[in-house]
């Protein structure tokens, strides 16, 4: 039984992720949760926090999977509607909560949705304990630990600790923004909460793009995955800068006051160079994803900087900057994280920093025209319904050799990534290439290549 992806469970609400198998998934999680820290549990509260974006199925997964947990023993503490990251910094920096759980499928579309599930430190679950998950509702066995148990949890509605949460965004910068213009696309989901707030506290003049919590629009032509609305909001406006979050607000995609997209590539290179100014960037490091464009990695490199390239996946990511000590990582799609300030990835966070340096240093478009170019990049995705085809795409000869003799032609004028998607049946083809009819040719090459292997029709 494999559950978990490259973002935790995720998946279409009612054809597989259900509320019985949300139950099931919050028994068994319980179960080895306690297995795994029983040690711990002496200092710290018998707490599970959860919180969950806005889409409509959260209310009943929330129910389900703290039902789940409570009849594991734990006590539950609902947070309600928060951003991913909160969850993440409260199960960090409370000493009254063990773990967390969030509910959301982040950049999906709304019919989707997910458990991402937090250990005590703030970060996601590791592979070993996942599979540990995956094994025991496997097996059935987390039936009869309800059958057996007596020592029944507790559910408690706690949605004011988001203020704690806030707090902490608020304190990460001492920059006061009043002055700054700034459009925030809230994208019906869990950016609706605080984001509005913290900004205008730090004194910035903010205009709101769909800004209530509706749980059938979240993420629709809206948000980081769809940031024309936001480009012609911050033309309208003639705002300094404008921001764009997915539905769960652990990412961000920025746009300066020209229009042009902000991705986590330049988020990161800006930032980088404020942390390696200021001497808070240890061996000049960045740790990103094998997305990262060669532009970036070029541009970093020139300025003394060491540039890190993992898997695809902020978890992989994160347990790399631990590894290594890095203090600065992130992922092209707006997924950055900053050690100095949070444990996670967190859209608002980065949000506020790459304002502050617009405030501090330069307007956002020319910090933009001092950075870097970026080669021609193309990404596109072929939906591959069949679960075992997209995770087992290596066996088939046919498109190995396709991608090794494209390679081959691209040399060093490029790069070529070919991946099954771990959040949503696709297949993604990423091509990178010194000019944009190189990088085109070998992109509908390869999409093409897929479909006629692997798409039924």
């Amino acid at each position: 039984m494999k559950l978990f992806g490259t973002d935790g469970i995720r998946g279409h609400v009612g054809s597989f992720l259900t509320a019985p198998l949300a139950l099931e998934v919050g028994i068994s999680a319980g179960k080895i949760l306690k297995e795994r820290v029983a040690l711990d549990l002496a200092n710290r509260a018998n707490v599970i926090a959860i919180g969950q974006d806005s889409r409509t199925s959260g209310d009943m997964l929330s129910s389900a999977i703290s039902a789940g947990l409570t009849a594991a023993g734990w006590d539950v503490w609902h947070i309600g509607l928060c951003p991913t990251p909160a969850i993440a910094y409260l199960t960090a920096n409370s000493s009254e909560i063990f773990g967390g759980v969030m509910i959301s499928a982040s950049h999906n579309p709304p019919e989707d949705n997910g458990i991402k599930f937090f250990g005590a430190n703030g970060v996601k679950l590791c592979g070993e304990t996942q599979q540990a998950i995956e094994k025991l509702l496997e097996s059935r066995l987390h039936a009869d630990l309800v059958n057996s148990s007596t020592d029944w949890g507790k559910y408690h509605e706690k949605s004011h600790l988001i203020a704690d949460y806030q707090e902490s965004l608020q304190s990460s910068i001492a920059t006061d923004l009043s002055g700054l213009k700034v459009v925030l696309d809230l994208a019906w989901g869990s950016a609706t909460r605080v984001s509005l707030e913290v900004f205008r506290n730090l004194g910035a003049e903010v205009i709101c793009l769909h800004q209530e919590a509706d749980g059938d629009r979240i993420n629709v032509n809206c948000g980081s995955t769809h940031l024309e609305p936001l480009r012609a909001a911050v033309k309208e406006h003639e705002a300094d800068i404008g921001f764009a979050f997915d539905g769960d607000a652990d990412r961000v995609l920025a746009v300066d006051s020209n229009g042009r997209v902000v991705d986590g590539d330049y988020i990161l290179y800006l930032w980088g160079q404020e942390l390696m100014e200021n001497n808070q960037l240890p061996d000049s490091a960045i740790v990103t994803t094998v997305m990262a464009n060669l532009g970036f990695e070029r541009a970093w490199q020139k300025l003394g900087g060491n540039l890190v390239r993992t898997d695809v996946g902020d978890q992989y990511v994160h347990a790399e900057m631990v590894r290594s000590g890095a203090m600065l990582g992130g992922e092209q799609s707006g997924h950055v994280l900053c050690r100095h300030y949070a444990v996670s990835g967190d859209g608002l966070l980065a949000a506020l920093h790459l304002a502050a340096l617009a405030k501090q240093k330069a307007p956002l478009s020319e910090l933009m025209d001092q950075s870097f170019h970026p080669y021609p990049q193309l990404l596109k995705n072929v939906r591959v319904e069949d679960r075992e085809l997209r995770r087992n795409w290596q066996t088939c000869d046919v498109l190995v050799q396709a991608i090794a003799l494209a390679e081959q032609d691209l040399g060093d004028r490029g790069r070529i990534l070919v991946r099954a998607s771990g959040t949503e049946p696709l297949m993604r083809v990423m091509v990178e290439a010194e000019t944009l009819d190189l990088a085109q040719h070998w992109t509908d090459s390869l999409t093409g290549l897929i479909e006629k292997q692997f798409v039924k029709i």
